[in-house]
């Protein structure tokens, strides 16, 4: 719970259409049941208490009273429970009977919430028996105690704070739960008696998710059972859990249960600050604070994604491949017509990052009509190229008909190297950058002669890590891939291969996706890449990970490190995972300042670290706060 997750549960079960004692015992055996799993907060279905069917019957004050004593076996089976519990029940007050949820935590009810928009059109005529409920809040008496009411209830326990809606509330216009998310409330429970017609779960489900996703919140939804089929309709106990305008998990229908699964209200809390639209509001609003006796971990058993930049469907995946090369091809055509650009240059070293510029290139060559030859396709080999990236390189460029320029730099950087005093057979730093630089000046002296632009090749990853060498290939005049992941380069690279019509480039682009990633900026060693770059920072898949939920959705290090645990550790051990994590955050906050003045590029996702996008760090921050988390991590162990 530290950590944000929140054990939540949705609730249906058989109900038996006015017999108030038969729906108690399952109340309580769900509760019994929800409590063992850890629940937090358990939300049942709208007047499970005594069946929503009961129409006219609940003018009879046997159902009122029998309902009502229903409810205190309910809540007493809550006592001694750290869990918040919703379940509706239908209550008279100020001589008014209304539809509630009432909200019971430890054997006490901390408020009572009735619903605001009662339907009455087709098979709906709720206005018959209930009145809507009052504007603002109020007390009433309950079994000898005095309880607030009304829409405007936030129940907040410091870890989490919680609202309550019913049904028709979420299908009008303007429903409660949007000012109880404005209120503070991060997770809302809706207590519901949907019936089942054809297309009905779907419209739901989306309503469900959008209502999630534009209140920023974890909305639990439940709906009344089969039991309660009568008559002219049918009912499904149809479970949803959403956070944030994804589905978290969803029961199917025609069952009964606890559907189960962990919401992030720290995830949500922080999307909440970090979006400017979202304006709290507290008008109206009532905070009834309540508190938990024990915190504990909690135990997840949500999806958390190990790769969270590569949708899982290869549907999804090649949707996104073949949009996030529109956008660049698009971004890149556009710059193209404005500056005048009579060609582009592209640095190829027969990589992954140097193959995607040139593909982006070709694409934006399409879109302008112009000839490939328009694309000066530069490659460069010296001390550490090797045969197999050169041949690629080469290959590619001739397939996809681009003017191709091969010039060998060796002597040039042996030159430079003997021009600062460095002895050639030192492999350090210096020795590397000066190849990476002198590349960079080769492109642009290019550029300039032919009246072009240089295009950068470095990817979203390296920019994280700080994998570039300044003002080498860290520099471009525009630079494609600047917010495209490590792992998704591949991916998209393979979805050209895989959709070219010309077989001699799938074969080549393929080979390229096999290769292992290398600057090759050290010399080869039998001909084989020597540097490989996973060595050296670390594995791609592990960074790209820290990179979207460490940067992304802001968690702290400790829980980066237990989520990698939880969806990774099957892959890489805990020191290996530990290890990695401190690269990343010594490498993020030291390699700023090469972020700080990046060149122009298209974003094409919910992360980027340009500058002008949606990332603004100072170049001299400290990473201790963030290291020290780090090291209690294993201090923890």
């Amino acid at each position: 719970m530290k950590d944000g997750f929140i054990k939540c549960a949705a609730g249906a079960f058989g109900v038996e259409v006015a017999d108030c004692e038969h729906n108690a015992d399952e109340v309580v055996r769900l509760i019994e049941e929800a409590d063992k799993e850890g629940v937090k907060v358990l939300v049942l279905p709208e007047l499970c208490i005594t069946g929503y069917t009961c129409h006219d019957l609940f003018y009879q004050p046997v159902l009122i009273d029998g309902a009502k004593s229903a409810l205190q076996r309910v809540l007493k089976a809550t006592e001694g429970r750290d869990m918040l519990t919703a379940a509706g029940c239908p209550l008279e007050f100020f001589g008014k009977l209304y539809n509630c949820a009432v909200i019971m935590f430890r054997g006490k009810i901390l408020g009572i919430v009735p619903k605001k928009f009662l339907p009455n059109y087709s098979e709906y005529y709720e206005q018959r028996q209930f009145t809507s409920s009052p504007d603002g809040n109020c007390e009433v008496e309950i079994f000898g105690s005095s309880v607030p009411f009304g829409q405007g209830l936030v129940f907040d326990c410091g870890y989490f704070s919680f609202g309550a809606e019913l049904c028709e509330d979420l299908w009008s216009p303007l429903p409660p739960s949007t000012s109880l998310a404005l209120g503070g409330a991060l997770i809302i429970g809706n207590l519901s008696a949907s019936n089942e017609i054809i297309g009905k779960k779907e419209y739901r489900l989306e309503l469900v998710k959008t209502q999630s996703a534009r209140l920023l919140c974890g909305y639990i939804y439940t709906s009344s059972g089969e039991g309660e089929s009568t008559q002219d309709l049918v009912f499904s106990g149809h479970r949803i859990i959403s956070e944030d305008g994804e589905v978290l998990t969803e029961s199917a229908l025609y069952t009964t249960g606890l559907t189960i699964t962990e919401i992030d209200v720290k995830r949500l809390a922080y999307e909440r600050r970090h979006n400017t639209s979202f304006v709290c509001e507290q008008k109206n609003i009532r905070r009834v604070i309540f508190s938990l006796e024990s915190v504990m971990e909690t135990t997840l058993t949500r999806y958390i994604d190990p790769s969270p930049f590569v949708p899982k469907s290869a549907s999804e995946k090649d949707k996104r491949c073949a949009d996030i090369l529109a956008m660049q091809a698009h971004g890149l055509a556009k710059r193209i017509r404005h500056t005048h650009s009579k060609c582009v240059v592209v640095g190829i070293s027969g990589g992954l990052d140097s193959c995607l510029a040139l593909l982006v290139c070709v694409e934006a060559m399409q879109i302008l009509k112009r000839p490939n030859s328009d694309i000066i396709a530069v490659t460069m080999p010296c001390f550490g190229t090797t045969a197999h990236t050169k041949s690629n390189a080469e290959k590619v460029c001739n397939i996809l008909n681009t003017t191709l320029r091969i010039i060998d730099i060796s002597e040039t950087v042996k030159k430079h190297l003997s021009d600062i005093g460095h002895d050639e057979n030192t492999f350090d730093v210096t020795y590397e950058n000066a190849q990476a630089r002198e590349r960079t000046k080769v492109l642009m002296d290019i550029a300039n002669s032919e009246n072009g632009m240089v295009i950068g090749t470095g990817d979203l990853s390296e920019l994280a890590l700080g994998w570039a060498t300044y003002n080498g290939d860290h520099m471009s005049m525009y630079g494609v891939n600047i917010s495209v992941p490590k792992t998704l380069v591949r991916h998209i690279v393979h979805y050209y291969a895989q959709n070219s019509k010309n077989s001699e480039l799938s074969e080549v682009l393929t080979a390229i996706f096999n290769t292992p990633v290398s600057p090759e900026l050290l010399p080869a060693k039998d001909g084989e890449i020597s540097q490989k770059t996973e060595d050296i920072v670390g594995p791609y898949e592990l960074h790209d990970f820290f990179l979207y939920y460490g940067i992304r959705r802001g968690y702290a290090p400790k829980k980066v490190f237990r989520l990698a645990e939880y969806c990774l550790g099957k892959n890489y051990d805990r020191a290996t995972i530990f290890k990695w994590l401190e690269v990343f955050y010594r490498r993020f906050f030291a390699q700023q300042f090469k972020r700080s003045c990046l060149p122009d590029g298209v974003k094409v996702g919910s992360v980027t670290l340009s500058p002008r996008g949606d990332w603004r760090m100072p170049s001299d921050a400290s990473a201790k706060l963030w290291l020290d988390e780090i090291n209690e991590i294993m201090q923890d162990s």
